[in-house]
């Protein structure tokens, strides 16, 4: 079913239905396509408008951090180069750089400059640790806690962050961050200095340093600069973990010590690029902005952040979403108000109309429209129909008298014709089927004779070597009572050949049998055929129920099986024999006997002429086998049925017998599969 046949229905119901479709259409889809493509630019619209905002913010932070750097190197420089500093150089002698009143100098010009350490360092002392760039202005550097302890071990209070589980962060083993992120300058006094060979080192600590922090975000985010209530924050990054941020953990706890995302940090640290979009900051999503930090020799040691609460710009946008589709709403419903009151003087005559219809099929042959209260088109055309129900009354009386006469001929006719018909085929089934039982009964008659004489040889030789060995024949007594058994069931065979002249008559005596049983005395008399084809026998007894049936004349039928089965299996197969109760609207019946063979299976062709009188695939068989097994089976009501396996691997025979006999079916019809490829069939 496509998609377009559910509607079409609804459309085909009713003109009130198309009309409003009508006046509906454009509405229905000229809104909705005007809705999405609002929804659509909205959102393109807000995250280039979020995403130039936060861009904007970055530049601003990025451009204060830059200048306090400049400040820090600026500063130091100052210091190194002023007249003060080699005054008191002067003053307190060579070799006084560590002097309590040169240190008090330099701790009031470090105060002055807002840095966290001015100290001089011997260019040449190895335990200073001074860094290789000297007189290149300020730069960030990554201290450990020992380098740190060299210049300013005061700020050892300030390292040593905890870290703070935080979601959606890289895995790590670490448990807290001991290293310091620095601004620091580096200047050599010049070689005119009272004391030659010294550097001047300024630094800022960025850890825990909160008055930056919250300059930047002043400067970035002041007061009433984001609307509808969303707050700016700024971070100061070593590695992914916050050291200076003015984002809140909980409370006025700050987030110090938490760390970004995975995400962030794949893109800004170990990419290198700026991150420009929506990123979970601690607790919320933020429109975020992230650059890489570098040290000196260019490697990534941190980041700088700014970004903004995205949650009040997103509630913004739905509420104009939410108002839009409210809008559209209100728009349909008054234009359907509106086309409902204009279309119901054209919807009423064919209400009418349609109604009066109506009644006609369920045959109210006196239905009419009447009156209309138009005179347009519509009113013409409900005149138009009274006129011609009338006329459709009139004939309608006619045709029908005239169609019960034509039925009562009809019928007549047909019931000749059925009754003529039934007895032609019933006397074709019967004259094939005698012509069939009266070749048989010529071939069976001579058959029987040829065969009776040799058995009567047999017979009386055998009961000769008896009486001439006395007891002496009593080592091979079972081999000679197992000769008279198969001179007896010769003889059985030759007389259930005389009798498929007459199939309603038994050949034998009717004992109540155990199928299972049978097919075990069976097996033994197919024992050597299976060890010749070394084949082995699975057997599946379910079968609880006894059938009615002569037992010499059951061994006939599964031993011809048996030998069917062994001769289309290959060599080393198995031979499954399987029981079980037969039911019929829920009750047992009788019982079933199944052989399924490992042969190549039955094709349709030899499915169709399976159990003719004489149809064989074999070159030395006579074709009667099944022919003969099948009579035998339905002479007691039961079913001889054939077929291929689930799986395509061999033929299956089933036989079906009753708890008690039963006359013979009219035409059984054995089970047809698809097949694979052709078998030997025929006994």
């Amino acid at each position: 079913m496509t998609w377009g046949l559910p509607w079409r229905r609804w459309l085909d119901r009713s003109v009130r239905f198309k009309l409003l479709a009508i006046a509906l259409a454009p509405l229905l889809l000229a809104l909705p396509l005007l809705l999405a493509a609002l929804s659509l630019w909205t959102d393109f619209a807000y995250d280039r408008l979020l995403q130039t905002k936060v861009r904007a913010d970055l530049a601003v932070a990025h451009g204060y951090f830059e200048r306090v750097l400049q400040e820090v190197g600026g500063g130091t420089r100052a210091v190194a180069a002023s007249h003060a500093l080699y005054r008191v150089l002067h003053t307190r002698g060579a070799g006084s750089a560590d002097d309590a009143v040169l240190q008090g100098w330099l701790e009031a010009e470090r105060q002055r400059l807002g840095l966290d350490f001015l100290v001089l360092r011997r260019a040449d002392d190895p335990q200073a640790g001074v860094p290789q760039s000297v007189d290149s202005g300020a730069r960030l550097e990554r201290w450990d806690r020992e380098r740190l302890a060299q210049y300013a071990p005061h700020l050892l209070e300030r390292t040593g962050i905890p870290l703070v589980p935080t979601r959606n962060a890289a895995p790590t083993t670490r448990a807290r961050l001991d290293d310091a992120l620095m601004m620091v300058a580096s200047v050599a006094l010049s070689a005119d200095a009272p004391v030659p060979g010294l550097v001047l080192h300024g630094g800022l600590l960025l850890n825990h340093n909160l008055d930056l922090i919250d300059a930047i975000n002043r400067i970035v985010y002041p007061e009433g600069s984001l609307p509808f209530g969303s707050q700016g924050t700024t971070t100061v990054f070593l590695d992914d973990v916050r050291v200076s941020t003015n984002v809140r953990l909980f409370g006025e706890q700050r987030a110090i010590g938490t760390r970004v995302s995975q995400a962030v940090r794949d893109a800004v640290l170990e990419e290198g690029r700026t991150w420009l979009d929506r990123a979970f900051v601690v607790n919320d999503w933020y429109v975020s902005a992230y650059e890489p930090l570098t040290d000196s020799q260019g490697r990534r040691i941190g980041m700088l952040y700014v970004g903004f609460l995205e949650s009040p710009f997103r509630w913004v946008r739905q509420a104009v979403l939410a108002g839009t589709a409210l809008l559209f709403a209100v728009v349909m419903a008054v234009t359907t108000a509106l086309s409902l009151r204009w279309a119901r003087s054209l919807i009423q005559p064919v209400e009418r109309m349609n109604a009066t219809m109506q009644r006609v099929e369920d045959g109210d042959a006196s239905a009419r429209v009447g009156p209309v209260a138009t005179h347009d088109e519509l009113g013409a055309l409900a005149q138009h129909l009274d006129r011609l129900l009338d006329v459709i009354a009139d004939n309608t009386a006619r045709l029908r008298a005239w169609g019960e006469t034509l039925d009562r001929r009809v019928a007549e006719r047909t019931r000749e014709l059925e009754e003529s018909h039934a007895s032609l085929r019933l006397a074709q089934q019967q004259l094939i089927k005698s012509e069939k039982l009266a070749a048989i009964g010529q071939l069976t008659a001579s058959v029987a004779h040829e065969i009776n004489n040799p058995i009567a040889v047999i017979q009386g030789n055998l009961d000769l070597i008896r009486d001439a060995l006395g007891p002496a024949a009593a080592p091979v007594q079972a081999e000679l009572q197992l000769i008279d058994a198969q001179i007896e069931r010769m003889r059985l065979i030759v007389t259930q050949l005389l009798q498929h002249a007459r199939p309603t008559e038994f050949a034998g005596y009717v004992e109540p049998l155990s199928l299972g049983q049978a097919v075990q005395d069976c097996l033994v008399l197919v024992a050597h055929l299976l060890q010749q084809r070394r084949l082995s026998v699975q057997r599946d007894d379910q079968a609880h129920t006894l059938v009615a049936c002569n037992r010499q004349e059951l061994q006939q039928v599964i031993i011809n099986l048996l030998v069917n089965g062994i001769q289309a299996s290959p060599d080393g197969g198995t031979l499954t024999l399987a029981t079980g109760d037969w039911e019929e609207d829920g009750a047992v019946v009788g019982a079933w006997l199944e052989v399924r063979d490992e042969g190549p299976g039955l094709p349709a062709p030899v499915l169709e002429r399976l159990f003719t009188p004489f149809f064989t695939t074999k070159t030395d068989g006579t074709g009667l086998g099944l022919w003969i097994s099948q009579g035998l089976v339905e002479r007691y009501g039961g079913r001889l049925e054939a077929g291929n396996r689930a799986d395509g691997a061999g033929a299956v025979f089933r036989v079906r017998l009753y708890t008690e006999p039963r006359e013979p079916a009219a035409a059984p019809a054995p089970s047809v599969a698809p097949p694979p490829p052709a078998p030997t069939a025929g006994g």
